[in-house]
């Protein structure tokens, strides 16, 4: 069962609006809207920064009138109808773990692509499973992702439905802020010792796929916290501090721990993926402010190797 914390309003914004159709309706718990003319347009303006309103978005809705001082009332157009960029294609493997208003989080199962890599891919990805779910449930949003994970990881992915969620969620990308956790199984026992790897990370001039270890990459830290470990494989949970392409596998690798599965890094073939999972997604809700934790429970494949490793069970 996925465990996903409730988001309850601490935000001033949160706590003195309402959605209304395409409108968000704002009734300030102040005297903002007592001014006449352009002071209180000037006013509500800064007031709409001063409660966390990105700038830029501000600027934008108010040069489409979509900014409206009503009576009592401020009204932004935060969710008007929009379409969704890529073709609506079920797909059953694919769940939501958490949706609302602003975010939805979908668990993304093996063997999918986050979006297409090319305009003319015709594989079904999870923008297209995204699409679908908009439909079928008649939202009219576009599928815009916060983050990836590979192809062959399983687990859950952060999409924005406006441009408010977008920019305050690419926010806590930039600044670092979304806690993203994961389980693997990797080759090996993991020394006790190892709790962090802080080795930059840059492409691998050798191989178009492949990433490596490289004193001229990008900066690249994962911890790890051993959680059990046999002769033959440990079960391993590890947090991203920072996002590259395919930084776990690259850093387990490195230190000669790759996940099993993981042949492109040299892993055996005893499973037919990389034995990865992301656990948990902790975000800042970009309209609350709650913190948002989102749980994605391991699945089967990944159980039934853990049974078949001799290693027991979360």
């Amino acid at each position: 069962m996925m465990n996903v914390s409730d988001p309850k309003p601490s935000s001033i914004l949160a706590q003195c609006s309402i959605r209304d159709g395409e409108w968000l309706q704002i009734t300030p718990n102040n005297d903002l809207l007592q001014a006449e003319g352009n002071a209180r347009h000037k006013a509500v303006m800064q007031w709409l920064e001063q409660v966390s309103v990105p700038v830029k978005l501000i600027g934008r809705l108010h040069s489409k009138g979509e900014v409206k001082i009503d009576g009592e009332h401020i009204r932004l157009r935060l969710f008007p109808p929009m379409d969704y960029g890529f073709d609506p294609r079920p797909h059953d493997r694919a769940k939501v773990l958490y949706e609302d208003d602003y975010v939805l989080v979908m668990h993304k199962p093996s063997g999918m692509n986050v979006h297409p890599s090319e305009a003319s891919d015709s594989t079904i990805t999870l923008a297209n499973v995204v699409a679908d779910h908009y439909q079928q449930t008649d939202q009219k949003y576009a599928v815009r992702h916060v983050h990836r994970l590979d192809e062959d990881t399983t687990g859950p992915v952060l999409y924005a439905k406006n441009e408010f969620a977008l920019s305050k969620l690419d926010e806590q990308m930039r600044s670092k802020t979304i806690d993203r956790k994961y389980i693997a199984i990797v080759q090996g026992k993991v020394s006790d010792q190892l709790t962090i790897i802080d080795q930059p990370i840059g492409k691998d001039r050798h191989h178009k796929q492949r990433r490596r270890v490289s004193p001229t990459g990008q900066e690249a830290i994962t911890h790890i916290e051993k959680l059990y470990s046999s002769a033959r494989a440990s079960l391993v949970r590890l947090t991203l501090e920072t996002g590259r392409t395919h930084q776990i596998r690259v850093h387990m690798s490195d230190v000669g721990h790759t996940l099993i599965g993981d042949v492109l890094y040299g892993g055996s073939q005893e499973f037919y993926r990389q034995a990865l999972h992301g656990e948990q997604l902790t975000f800042e809700h970009p309209f609350t402010e709650e913190i948002m934790t989102v749980n994605d429970p391991l699945p089967e494949d990944m159980i039934e190797l853990l049974d078949q490793s001799g290693i027991p069970r979360l």
